[in-house]
């Protein structure tokens, strides 16, 4: 025993001496980390927040062109309804059995051609109506003939011709329904309706 007990004290003699075992020393990760430099984080987010600027700006730019255009559109859509509902050409009228155009009627052609080639847009019918004297497919031809032929007139002072289409309605939408000739002067007409 004595032997282990002497052992024993050497044993913690050496402990004593050399000391306890050091604990291992724990690196951060953050020690390790490379330092990354302020100033270009600084400049990154100052560059990012410019571009988003910049896209936000042109974004509202391209709004707002849109919106302006949209007005412009309408306004000029407006402006054109306005021009047609305004213009509203008189009838002209034709002798009995006849189709040619007369001296008062060449005068309402003529302002009805400058607004047609003033407002390029818009397309018109002309309507050739008869009395009622005579067949149904005779005043038919007569109405398609005075259609016809004021058509071929506002061709001549340089309206387009796709611009005029014309129908005939011979007898059938008579102004005035009592028989005289004031009544069927009025139904001897050519009527236009803007398109």
């Amino acid at each position: 025993m004595k032997r282990f007990l002497s052992l024993t004290a050497v044993l913690m003699i050496v402990i004593f001496v050399t000391g306890c075992p050091k604990k291992p020393t724990i690196v951060k990760e953050e020690a390790n980390a490379p330092v990354v430099d302020t100033k270009v984080q600084e400049e990154k987010a100052r560059k990012e927040a410019e571009e988003r600027a910049r896209a936000e700006a042109e974004a509202k730019a391209k709004v707002e062109a849109e919106t302006m255009a949209r007005k412009e559109a309408e306004e000029k859509a407006r402006k054109e309804a306005e021009a047609i509902k305004a213009f509203m050409p008189e009838d002209i009228h034709f002798d009995f059995d006849k189709y040619d155009i007369k001296g008062k009627d060449r005068e309402t052609l003529k302002l009805l051609s400058e607004w047609l080639l003033k407002n390029k847009d818009p397309k018109i019918q002309i309507e050739g109506h008869c009395d009622e004297r005579g067949s149904n497919d005779y005043n038919l031809a007569l109405g398609d003939r005075r259609a016809y032929s004021a058509k071929q007139y506002l061709v001549t002072l340089g309206v387009s011709e796709s611009r005029i289409n014309t129908v005939s309605y011979g007898e059938e939408k008579p102004l005035c329904a009592e028989s005289g000739e004031d009544c069927w002067w009025k139904n001897r007409r050519g009527h236009f309706s803007i398109q």
